[in-house]
């Protein structure tokens, strides 16, 4: 189970995902804290949230193997680097959304940013990962384009095809018009050259987000490396 966790002024959205073999993925819950976040209160309900566990299909307790949050805009950067820092880097990591389709590398680093705790500026405060968002939005998108076999074709042995992304009934329309909430467009540069980047289609898209930063955490695991043994 991996995190995705997207700060907003009023509210802290989290997505938990389940990964399985070939990235196959489960929606496993989606919280929203309440709450101010210049304030401490909603950063102590999230950090009771790191201790949560859920049931597995055998009856096994599953806890959060690692948390991705976002560092944000200016206005809540600053608490998330003091929570992360409080955290510490061995359940959570920070990260940052950077330009970029490289698939080889979609998460760099980490880097030593500074951070400020009671006045004091702290030069190696928190390890901050980038994350080629362009990248994981794209395989997103390619995943949840995959036909779920029928009835009759699991019956006579078909497995879900690799990177089908699991949805549970009872998920909101909300949520599912924020996963696919952004469109890949050609945009045409000052030069003369054509690129091509995400564009928003509706003004919420924190599931989106979430998703990549819960993908940018299991790849930092080396799940896609992983071979049946491991699993």
């Amino acid at each position: 189970l991996t995190a995705g966790i997207d700060v907003q002024r009023d509210r802290i959205e989290i997505d938990v995902w389940g990964w399985g073999r070939n990235l196959r993925s489960w929606l496993v819950d989606h919280v929203v804290l309440e709450g101010d976040t210049a304030r401490a209160e909603v950063w102590t309900d999230l950090n009771e949230f790191l201790g949560l566990t859920w049931e597995h299909a055998s009856s096994a307790r599953m806890a959060l193997a690692r948390v991705a949050i976002d560092s944000g805009d200016g206005a809540t950067t600053d608490a998330v680097y003091a929570w992360v820092r409080q955290a510490g880097h061995g359940q959570v990591i920070a990260i940052k959304g950077v330009a970029g389709f490289d698939r080889s590398t979609p998460v760099d680093g980490p880097t030593y940013v500074e951070t400020t705790e009671g006045g004091r500026k702290l030069r190696r405060g928190v390890r901050l990962w980038k994350v080629a968002g362009a990248v994981f939005k794209a395989e997103t998108y390619r995943f949840l384009r995959l036909a779920a076999p029928t009835d009759e074709e699991r019956a006579a042995g078909a497995d879900w095809p690799a990177g089908f992304v699991h949805i549970p009934k009872g998920t909101t329309a909300e949520w599912v018009k924020q996963l696919t909430s952004e469109q890949l467009v050609t945009r045409k540069t000052r030069t003369g050259y054509q690129k091509l980047e995400w564009e928003q289609t509706r003004e919420r898209n924190e599931a989106l987000d979430c998703r990549v930063y819960a993908r940018a955490a299991a790849w930092l695991m080396g799940i896609d490396r992983w071979d049946n043994a491991r699993w």
